[in-house]
């Protein structure tokens, strides 16, 4: 069997990318706007941004460039900068086409001829349930068979940007990583939510649980789930335990563990500061979170902003029945919340495990698959997600 595991991203794919991303842009965003925005990323792509790699990389002593800068190639440096630029200045209406279904689908479809795949060797469909509010992407080993395994994933992107779309190749690598690791059957059901400004909350969160649920009717039990999302989907996924130790008849149904990677944890937050090393930028987050609040909502609602709440028996009993993993850079905008939520849960009396990787940034697991050059550099995220779970859900044996 073909492994769905990618080699890094290279040159010729953001050619493609940019091949795949300008006919949208014109469709989508309009002519004038995109125009707008070239125009103005011009100067920052040509002059600014090279003058400052240049004078970061080869003219500061190792000493005092940033932990980022100190570890990363070259080609990761030019394009977290880049990403870093993306984030601050362009705004969400154009941004979010760079994420969408009809740039991205086919991105990932390029990637996989440029590597002679012909047919994704893991089954995958898209679901549309209207009735339910239910859209996402599944995708299962065998797909005539029961999962043993089901990883539920919701993608980040502020809630304002972002699809299951742009998740497609690291979220088929985790399948098969899950396949290599002894599980029979492994499946993911990743989340498409509605972004902000079009809905707010509770809109996404409703959203979030309609995908629980239809995660726990192709489970076997909900101790073989998995809930997992990075950045604004580790929010959603943090609200969703909230949300079913509030609801009877839910509580039962906790999902067997949680790995919230970078999670977003309190949405208008004083540590939501600029660093050196990572590419969010604050006054983006506070704009994107105060739209996902929207006008009826309290950002220090916990189910808005699950960091904010202090109550240690709601999350003990919140918390999944086979432990907590957080996957966070320890560079990144929202480290010292994720250490305040472990430590919070941790005084809760819950089993909490977390991966910090030193000199890294926002979405590293996710980051890293694209842009690492080794494969056991690149997969050293998914890995220990992986390791996590065949420990906490053991396989059965005799695959």
């Amino acid at each position: 069997m073909v492994k769905m595991i990618l080699s890094q991203i290279a040159w010729i794919d953001c050619l493609a990318f940019l091949v795949f991303l300008a006919p949208q842009l014109l469709i989508h965003a309009g002519i004038i706007e995109t125009i707008s925005v070239a125009l103005k990323a011009l100067p920052h792509l040509l002059f600014i941004i090279p003058y400052h790699l240049l004078h970061e990389r080869y003219f500061t002593p190792t000493r005092n460039q940033s932990p980022f800068v100190r570890s990363a190639t070259l080609f990761q440096d030019i394009v977290i900068r880049c990403v870093r630029y993306a984030f601050a200045q362009i705004p969400a209406s154009v941004g979010k086409v760079f994420f969408s279904k009809p740039v991205a689908l086919p991105f990932f479809r390029f990637r996989m001829l440029r590597h002679g795949i012909w047919q994704c060797p893991v089954y995958w469909r898209e679901v549309h349930r209207p009735e339910q509010d239910l859209q996402g992407i599944y995708m299962v080993h065998d797909a005539s068979h029961r999962p043993d395994v089901v990883v539920y994933y919701c993608h980040g992107g502020g809630f304002s940007m972002g699809s299951s779309y742009f998740y497609m190749e690291f979220l088929l690598a985790w399948v098969s990583l899950l396949r290599d690791a002894g599980y029979a059957n492994p499946a993911l059901f990743a989340l498409e939510y509605t972004l902000v400004p079009e809905a707010t909350y509770p809109t996404q969160v409703q959203q979030a649980l309609a995908g629980y649920k239809y995660c726990l009717s192709i489970a076997n039990d909900p101790s073989q789930i998995c809930i997992s999302g990075d950045s604004a989907g580790a929010t959603l996924v943090l609200s969703l335990l909230l949300v079913l130790e509030k609801f009877a008849g839910m509580k039962d149904k906790l999902p067997g563990l949680a790995i919230p990677i970078s999670p977003w944890s309190i949405i208008l937050s004083p540590n939501n500061q600029n660093t050196d090393s990572d590419y969010l930028d604050a006054d983006s987050l506070h704009l994107y979170g105060s739209q996902y609040i929207g006008p009826n909502a309290s950002s220090d609602d916990p189910l808005v902003s699950p960091g904010k709440c202090e109550d240690l028996a709601r999350w003990r009993r919140a918390s999944p029945t086979k432990g907590w993993f957080f996957v966070y850079g320890a560079e990144e905008v929202f480290a010292p919340d994720a250490r305040n939520l472990i430590k919070r849960l941790r005084g809760a009396g819950v089993e909490v495990e977390q991966h910090e990787e030193k000199g890294w940034i926002h979405a590293w697991p996710v980051v890293k698959l694209f842009l690492c050059n080794g494969q056991r550099e690149r997969q050293s995220g998914l890995k220990a997600m992986v390791d996590f779970m065949r420990i906490r859900i053991e396989p059965a044996k005799g695959r």
